[in-house]
């Protein structure tokens, strides 16, 4: 154990004496060349330059369309409102979500509703997700096409019903 010690503390003495070694030694620094004079000096960008977009504007339906079924198997609010445990037919609405979200494709965020018996009982928002993108979004297995999953998220707190249908995801999340 003292053999270590002793060898430790020669190394931060060897490290410390290179360390005021180099800095010693190090060279003087250089004169900065002047700036050239140009035609445009004095000029100052007119419009900020386009940025290249990270994925092109997704697919999404237009108008209403039916996404399928899903069975909640507890009571869940969705809009604020309660939602019995179920089974219920999901509907995309062609009412798109507001306020918008910044940074989100116009018409990504839409409202669902849920129909048992023919009638309207809850909706909610839902964030479309093309499936080239679904890896950037989610990290689950997703739902095999034309399906759905329901799952409880970690801690209780939130139910996500995802549903594959057409090439695009949607997401849904409700309070439990």
């Amino acid at each position: 154990m003292m053999k270590q010690v002793v060898f430790g503390g020669a190394l931060v003495i060897a490290l410390g004496a290179a360390t005021a070694w180099a800095q010693g030694a190090a060279p003087a620094p250089r004169a900065t060349p002047a700036p050239r004079a140009t035609a445009t000096q004095g000029e100052g960008h007119t419009a900020p330059k386009s940025q290249p977009n990270t994925a092109p504007d997704p697919t999404v339906p237009g108008g209403d369309l039916a996404l399928g079924t899903v069975s909640l198997r507890k009571a869940v609010k969705a809009d604020g409102k309660p939602l019995p445990a179920g089974t219920y037919q999901v509907r995309l609405t062609a009412q798109q979500a507001t306020p918008d979200a910044k940074g989100q494709t116009d018409a990504a965020e839409r409202w669902v509703e849920f129909v048992r018996g023919g009638k309207v009982v809850g909706r909610e928002v839902v964030t479309i997700v093309p499936q080239a993108e679904i890896a950037l979004v989610q990290k689950d297995t997703p739902p095999a096409r034309n399906g759905a999953k329901v799952e409880t998220l970690k801690g209780g707190d939130y139910v996500r019903v995802w549903i594959n249908r057409g090439g695009n995801y949607y997401l849904i999340h409700l309070t439990a």
